[in-house]
């Protein structure tokens, strides 16, 4: 593989700007980023039993994508709405959940994949509505990320955070460069880079951005954002 692309999406349980949940027009636009590995956050809904917002036959039949399984709760496809997906042919390696300091239920995913000849580690996270407990949850993934063996690794995810360059986002950058990718919130009118997407120095971006579509402007308050490297 020359390269290779991922991307990260905040779903919003499928609810679009126009409160109308929809999962196939989340479909569709993952369909337009053509991803490899893809980082959803809310990808689960929030109360009762936590059912995926994408039901599984739906993604099996209208996508080239399989979730990472994680094995936590039956119905949902993720752990505390994060979830990982990646396209079938993919092999899926070792893979697990993080358990996160929290005010909020939160969490973070992590699962190695095999594309090709490229092996990958990919975080995808959600972090605190709290600036505080967001540089926790920071701190709790860099360890996390440190404690496994070397290999080209991706974090990304929804950080919640406004600032440019300060709280969580100066202590991940202590590790890892950021993948210039743009404003993502809100959808309609985007004004903050609230998803990032940040990689370890092994890899070389290509090309990275903001996906704004007709679809994705519709689809959630979030616009995915995207990243391509090469090793």
């Amino acid at each position: 593989m020359k390269s290779f692309r991922v991307a990260s999406y905040n779903i919003r349980k499928a609810i679009g700007t126009d409160r109308r949940r929809s999962p196939e027009r989340v479909l569709e636009v993952l369909g337009e980023l053509n991803a490899d590995v893809i980082a959803l956050q809310e990808a689960d809904r929030r109360f009762g039993v936590r059912t995926a917002a994408i039901p599984p036959w739906l993604l099996e039949s209208m996508s080239p994508y399989k979730p990472v399984p994680l094995n936590v709760q039956v119905d949902s496809m993720g752990w505390h709405g994060n979830a990982i997906l990646v396209r079938k042919e993919a092999e899926i390696g070792t893979h697990d959940v993080l358990h996160l300091p929290c005010l909020e239920p939160r969490g973070a995913t992590m699962a190695e994949v095999e594309l090709g000849k490229a092996k990958l580690r990919i975080f995808g996270m959600h972090l605190d509505l709290s600036g505080l407990w967001r540089r926790k949850q920071a701190a709790a993934v860099i360890h996390a990320a440190a404690q496994r063996d070397a290999m080209p690794t991706v974090l990304m995810g929804d950080l919640n955070e406004w600032s440019a360059n300060r709280g969580c986002l100066a202590d991940f950058a202590r590790h890892y460069a950021f993948a210039p990718c743009g404003r993502s919130f809100h959808a309609r009118r985007p004004v903050a880079r609230l998803d990032r997407i940040m990689h370890c120095r092994q890899l070389k971006l290509v090309d990275s951005g903001v996906h704004d579509s007709a679809a994705s402007r519709k689809a959630s308050d979030h616009l995915p954002i995207w990243a391509e490297f090469r090793l």
